[in-house]
């Protein structure tokens, strides 16, 4: 199992007061590592309840997304020496005791990257996306938009550099970008819990939906992802 002194998890929020305390007070303590939430410019109480709850807060001054706010706080474990870095979303649909379960891969040198699974989940949009990007990209998950993800210090590296900065979502670019570098990801399955409240941003309308594949159509066709191999950082 990787020491608790060198993993840290990663929590995005947006308007999360209902359920940032809880999901922090319980990855405190079952797992005895360190929480940082990057507040996405929350207009609620959810900075203050997760600071109470013993989180680190990152406020951002404008507001990033879920994948600016993950890279923020991926440059900060790693500027903080971290080795091991573990993303939750604070909705309440990831579940910290499987925590153990994605850092199993990367404490056995199986993968750079593990991606807890729960296909189930997936709406009938969702399933047109995955199955779309699947065949677009030859990207072999079934799970593709889980942001319930464990990355060692090498996945931190790469995915910390200005290369990553300018995506939107934690999918579908960032996976090309691993694999591009030669990063190896494995998926895990997990069990994940109904969101306590709100909808998903992407796959919540049709017609967000749309502008969504669009948008990553164009990143995938150009070819993020499918030039050549380079080293990958060393761990």
């Amino acid at each position: 199992m990787v020491p608790h002194d060198r993993l840290i998890a990663l929590i995005p929020a947006f308007n999360e007061e209902a359920t940032i305390g809880a999901i922090v007070a319980q990855i405190r303590r079952r797992w005895r590592c360190p929480v940082a939430v990057i507040d996405d410019c929350s207009t609620d109480a959810t900075a203050r309840i997760a600071r109470q709850a013993g989180a680190t807060v990152l406020p951002l001054t404008l507001q990033l997304g879920a994948w600016g706010a993950i890279q923020t706080g991926l440059r900060y474990a790693l500027r903080q020496g971290y080795r091991i870095a573990v993303t939750l979303d604070a909705d309440g649909q990831h579940e910290p005791d499987c925590i153990g379960e994605l850092l199993e891969p990367l404490a056995t040198d199986a993968a750079d990257v593990a991606i807890g699974a729960f296909p189930e989940r997936a709406s009938r949009a969702r399933r047109i996306a995955w199955s779309y990007f699947r065949w677009l990209t030859g990207l072999k998950l079934e799970d593709i938009t889980s942001g319930f993800r464990a990355y060692n210090h090498a996945a931190m590296t790469v995915l910390a550099t200005q290369d990553a900065s300018l995506l939107d979502y934690q999918d579908v670019g960032v996976l090309l970008i691993l694999r591009r570098r030669g990063l190896r990801t494995v998926e895990v399955p997990v069990s994940m819990q109904a969101r306590v409240q709100g909808a998903s941003r992407v796959f919540r309308s049709w017609w967000i939906v749309g502008q969504y594949m669009v948008q990553t159509s164009v990143l995938c066709l150009a070819r993020i992802g499918t030039r050549p191999s380079s080293t990958a950082p060393d761990d």
